[in-house]
């Protein structure tokens, strides 16, 4: 990202003479010779330098304190120019926010060293040691910047699912080189006016332009695909999946880690600021989860007014348990969690469901499985059924058994085996999990 530099200075020759020597350190350069003016553009563009001459209305000192509350959250370097020499006066400068103080005249080279200096140190600040790229209060401000130019622009969310699995199965090692080749990746394929950097450890913001927005998420998406499976271990690369270890996640499936990308333009909608898209990024982002790398783009609409639905929270949960004692107490205790139950009872009614064409007003969030008894083994293939079935894609299945066979059971497509007898608490604590992902 090109850097940004604001000159407070009501001398055009000097300001002007300023202007140039940083343009040459490949900055972008803006001028205020009014106060009203100094601060909107700070507001606006967060410069990551401000440089304050004492030509201005008001004293050095108290102006350098005015930006500094002004920018709390970004904190740029402040540079104070005067044609005092006076230690007092440098004292009461940098006592009040200046990080420098240059008494004029100043020699050209002495002050392009400077400036240099202060760009490479607050730059330095905001990099993730990982990945060499700029963290989230960096993207922000990127962000901040694109959307006040008059520029046409496109913001990609690109994010790595099933992370923080992958980093709990594999290790830290193991992610941070997952996150360093997908990286380089992206870094291969931008242009270099693009701006790459951090949202999370896992997510990121790319702005590019809308002619190339949607041609470089297809190809992220192709090409994560390709390298993603060579991080995991043979065995899982051949059972397709992993499981996750540990006491409360022992019997866990996960799916192996996917891309996912939402791009936002303002071809056709006009945003009035950065919250703005970020909403809008996020909205379309949740649109690309579908199970796989996948990306999603806004596209111009055209609706009736209060045509607009919001997503329902989904909390219904399908047991099917013949066992009537334990599948009433099931139910009774899900319905006490808030949730909307449903007991089918009889293994041929959701056997039936997972093989026909009915549809529901709505699917349910979790269903609860049991494998049967070990001769027929009934409710794998039942799973099997509905994990196939295009309107269970969002359903979340766990599976009881008294057969202690992890992986037979994982195998039909269930996201969750818990061994018979099992801990009521430890399954309500799962369906509330499993209950958040779905409606996430």
């Amino acid at each position: 990202m090109e850097k940004q530099t604001l000159i407070i200075d009501k001398r055009k020759e000097l300001s002007t003479k300023y202007k140039k020597i940083i343009e040459g350190l490949d900055c972008s350069v803006t001028i205020a010779n009014k106060l009203n003016k100094a601060f909107e553009t700070i507001q606006k563009t967060e410069p990551d330098l401000v440089i304050v001459s004492d030509s201005i209305e008001e004293p050095l000192a108290d102006f350098c304190k005015k930006i500094r509350i002004l920018t709390y959250n970004t904190r740029p370097i402040i540079i104070a120019i005067s044609k005092s020499a006076e230690t007092e006066d440098r004292i009461k400068a940098l006592e009040n926010g200046a990080d420098d103080f240059l008494s004029e005249p100043i020699n050209s080279e002495e002050f392009k060293m400077r400036i240099m200096a202060h760009l490479r140190r607050e730059f330095e600040s905001n990099i993730n040691l990982k990945t060499n790229l700029p963290t989230k209060t960096y993207s922000l401000k990127a962000l901040k910047r694109t959307i006040a130019k008059d520029d046409k622009w496109a913001c990609l969310y690109v994010s790595i699912q099933n992370f923080e699995f992958y980093k709990e199965l594999y290790s830290t090692l193991a992610s941070d080189k997952l996150i360093q080749t997908y990286c380089a990746i992206i870094n291969s394929t931008i242009d270099k006016k693009d701006y790459f950097g951090h949202i999370s450890d896992n997510e990121f913001l790319i702005i590019t332009t809308p002619f190339y927005a949607e041609k470089l998420a297809s190809f992220l998406t192709y090409a994560f695909d390709s390298v993603s499976k060579k991080f995991y271990s043979e065995n899982d690369a051949k059972r397709g999946y992993t499981i996750l270890q540990g006491d409360e996640k022992a019997g866990r499936r996960s799916e192996f880690v996917y891309t996912t990308i939402g791009i936002v333009t303002n071809e056709f909608k006009k945003y009035k600021d950065s919250i703005d898209v970020c909403n809008a990024l996020i909205q379309t982002h949740n649109l690309a989860k579908t199970g796989y790398s996948n990306y999603a783009i806004d596209r111009p609409q055209l609706s009736a007014n209060d045509s607009i639905q919001e997503k329902e929270f989904n909390n219904k949960i399908w047991i099917l348990e013949d066992d009537q004692a334990l599948s009433y107490l099931l139910t009774t205790t899900m319905e006490l969690q808030g949730y909307q139950v449903e007991a089918l009872n009889n293994t041929q009614t959701i056997s039936t469901l997972a093989t026909s064409n009915i549809t529901f007003e709505t699917t349910p969030a979790v269903i609860i499985i049991d494998a049967g008894d070990i001769e027929t083994l009934l409710g794998l293939d039942i799973c099997k059924c509905l994990k196939q079935d295009n309107r269970f894609s969002n359903t979340k299945i766990i599976v009881t058994s008294i057969l202690h066979d992890k992986e037979l059971v994982l195998n039909t497509g269930a996201d969750l085996y818990l061994p018979k007898p099992y801990d009521l608490l430890t399954l309500v604590q799962w369906i509330n999990s499993f209950i958040k992902e779905v409606n996430n």
